[in-house]
């Protein structure tokens, strides 16, 4: 039997009650996070476009669509609202896993509920907390060069194995996620599930090369995944059929993307019972998580010591070999970003701007900014070492920073754990916090009495009889 039939089964025997309160209060944190990135990330270049695209086609209304009065047909609805959630780069990520838990999951579900009406916050909690689970799984499974026949092959889960093959994870596994948390929200049985799931698989797709190119798609790979995931449960609601064996069948997906390199008891060890999004990481920054310690780091340093641009000679950072290739290299890239999309994946841009701007926000990744000239500044000072002793297994790597003034003195910092994760949580009221801040970018822009409902009802969703009342806000 495929693994995918138990996360079918899943999917069904699941119910709001069967969720530890634990999960149900970091669900609603991943809902309010993902409602504020994408506010934030409405007129982003690539998302607008999209957005005006899909708005002027119009059709059959059901969902909305943030900042936006028409409603849309549902998958076209859950592409805009998460392509609009992975603009800024600044929505919540598993660490281990290296993906986007949210940003396909919320979007599908909430285009559903609206389009069925009356969907409960209780039902809804569910459904995403599942599609959130089955998305962590099936990153975490994902295990380059291992085979589960041959015991002793080593296990290797840094970042750089589990990307190394080009896929971004976020895209591909997201349409599996969202199919099965929409179909959670329609009722879809186990047959009907299965066959969401296997419609969904042959959509898969998503590549890393938008992000080395700097490219647009890189933010629009979530939005595909959540309008093929709801499009998938609605095509199996009326009976069509899909692959069943999606996962672990000849063509499916660890032989196919991984060359059969997975392990099957991570998939789903304690399904139903352990929820990984316990495990997720809200970002405080808008930019690849593995730029978050190194700027904690600068922060740091620059606090404690109150170093300026002017006062600093040089700076080092410290980097693991995942790091290295993916958040580094080429330095003359990383350092002059060609476009937003560079400067969200480069180490060095977040240290400069930590370093000159003594915070780091959205306004730090817009084409204005890369042309700042202190940041710019900073970012030449900067050396990268590649420091194989940072290589590791299970978690993001830390981040190690130098800084050498002209008075010649040295300070150095290293932070083993992001602001955000959960050996160092962001609370309800940190996330509230961000979704004001992201709140003041869209235009046109909401009232601070939406955004305190918006905040209020997120927070006790749980006792809401139509969650549809959230999006009915942001619109």
């Amino acid at each position: 039997m495929d693994a995918i039939q138990l996360f079918a089964r899943n999917f069904i025997k699941i119910h709001y009650e069967d969720l530890p309160q634990d999960v149900v209060e970091v669900t609603k944190k991943e809902v309010l996070d993902l409602l504020g990135v994408a506010l934030a990330g409405y007129a982003s270049p690539g998302v607008k476009e999209l957005a005006d695209l899909i708005v002027e086609w119009g059709g059959k209304e059901e969902s909305s669509v943030i900042c936006h009065k028409k409603k849309l047909p549902a998958p076209m609805a859950a592409q805009v609202n998460a392509t609009m959630g992975h603009g800024l780069d600044f929505d919540d990520v598993h660490d281990p896993a290296v993906m986007h838990p949210a940003v396909t999951v919320v979007p599908a579900c909430m285009a559903i509920a609206e389009s069925l009406g009356k969907v409960s916050g209780r039902e809804f909690i569910t459904a995403v907390a599942l599609g959130v689970d089955m998305i962590c799984r099936l990153g975490l499974a994902a295990w380059p060069g291992y085979d589960p026949a041959i015991p002793e092959t080593k296990k290797i889960a840094f970042q750089a194995e589990r990307v190394k093959h080009g896929w971004h994870l976020t895209t591909i596994m997201g349409y599996l996620a969202s199919a099965g948390a929409a179909g959670k929200l329609l009722g879809l049985d186990e047959e009907q599930m299965v066959n969401a799931f296997g419609i969904a698989f042959h959509q898969c797709s998503g590549s890393h090369q938008g992000r080395d190119d700097g490219a647009h798609t890189k933010r629009l790979g979530p939005g595909f995944s959540a309008r093929a995931g709801v499009f998938s449960a609605l095509m199996a609601q009326r009976g069509v059929t899909g692959a069943t064996n999606v996962l672990e069948g000849h063509f499916g997906l660890y032989k196919m993307y991984y060359q059969g390199g997975y392990d099957p008891g991570t998939l789903t060890a304690d399904l139903g019972k352990h929820f990984e999004g316990t495990n997720v990481s809200f970002k405080p920054y808008p930019c690849c998580r593995g730029i978050h310690t190194y700027i904690d780091a600068t922060l740091e340093l620059v606090n404690a010591n109150r170093i300026k641009l002017e006062d600093v000679k040089e700076i080092k950072v410290f980097a693991d070999a995942g790091g290295y290739q993916m958040l580094c290299s080429p330095l003359e890239v990383k350092a002059r970003p060609r476009t937003p999309v560079d400067a969200q994946f480069s180490i060095p841009w977040g240290v400069a701007a930590a370093l000159t701007q003594g915070r780091v926000g959205i306004e730090h990744y817009t084409d204005a900014a890369i042309e700042s000239r202190d940041i710019l500044e900073a970012a030449g000072k900067i050396t990268v070492v590649l420091d194989h002793s940072m290589d590791t297994t299970e978690k993001i790597p830390a981040g190690k920073v130098e800084i050498e003034t002209k008075a010649g003195q040295v300070y150095q910092s290293l932070v083993d754990y992001p602001l955000g994760s959960p050996e160092r949580p962001m609370a309800f009221d940190d996330l509230a916090a961000k979704f004001k801040s992201c709140a003041a970018y869209p235009a046109p822009k909401l009232s601070d009495g939406q955004i305190e409902r918006v905040i209020e009802l997120t927070g006790q969703m749980e006792r809401l009889d139509d969650v549809g009342e959230i999006m009915r806000l942001l619109t």
